[in-house]
């Protein structure tokens, strides 16, 4: 009986956590530069179940857990909006940006604007560094070419200080859509990549896809609570004929 609360239990953590997971991603389907979380479930098949007062249980049980969550780094459309503070990449590179919490982040994130000082910055969240640091632009139009070079009035301002993250590569989420990743480097030599001013690049998220991952962990999470419910009513059945007798 241990056995059976112990599995339902399980089922109901797991899928709550990947209701969770799936929630968060179609709740950020609209957020520029966001990418989608898969939640990592793992497993171990031979373990011991402790009871209370810690007396051990003959036999073995699977255990499955959400160890972590992976975040799919896959490039997205673009939706062209002709404003010049919207900015994409093409290529694995991610911008940089000096957080108001004093860390560098990486964002795919281009939806820019100028700060009250006339820097420019995204939103809330902090200043986009150049290779010279942060970008003052004042209020004079500007244009950035496919290599990431700031002009203002013909002369050269500064360049976007980029990062390199492999596209299988493991990274910290922040937020929405902003990184950190021990894997971050400079950008290779010879890596192709494109800066594209006047466009950004919309979240990966597919909405059928997660639609039905959805559907199909809500069911498990019905099925987990139902076994879960038919274990604790076979329980009282059980104290009761125990009394009885």
């Amino acid at each position: 009986m241990n056995r059976g609360f112990y599995y339902a239990c399980n089922g109901m953590i797991l899928n709550q956590r990947k209701l969770d997971c799936i929630g968060n991603n179609l709740a950020n389907a609209s957020t520029a530069g966001y990418k989608r979380d898969t939640a990592v479930v793992r497993s171990f098949d031979e373990q011991m179940i402790l009871v209370k007062h810690r007396q051990k249980l003959s036999g073995t049980f699977a255990h499955t857990y959400i160890d972590t969550t992976y975040t799919d780094l896959d490039q997205s459309f673009f939706e062209y909006t002709e404003s010049p503070f919207d900015v994409a990449i093409a290529g694995d590179v991610y911008f940089n940006i000096n957080a108001y919490n004093g860390e560098v982040m990486l964002t795919r994130n281009g939806n820019w604007e100028l700060d009250d000082q006339g820097y420019l910055c995204l939103n809330n969240s902090g200043r986009v560094l150049g290779e010279n640091g942060e970008i003052y632009l004042g209020n004079k139009d500007f244009v950035i070419d496919v290599d990431g070079v700031i002009y203002q009035d013909g002369q050269r301002v500064d360049r976007l200080m980029l990062s390199f993250i492999p596209p299988d590569g493991n990274v910290t989420k922040f937020g929405a859509n902003m990184f950190t990743s021990v894997q971050a480097t400079n950008v290779p030599e010879g890596l192709r990549f494109d800066i594209i001013q006047g466009a950004l690049e919309r979240s990966n998220i597919d909405w059928n896809y997660e639609l039905s991952m959805l559907m199909n962990a809500n069911r498990l999470y019905e099925a987990s609570s139902t076994i879960l419910k038919l274990c604790d009513t076979m329980n009282q059945s059980s104290n009761s004929l125990c009394k009885k007798v």
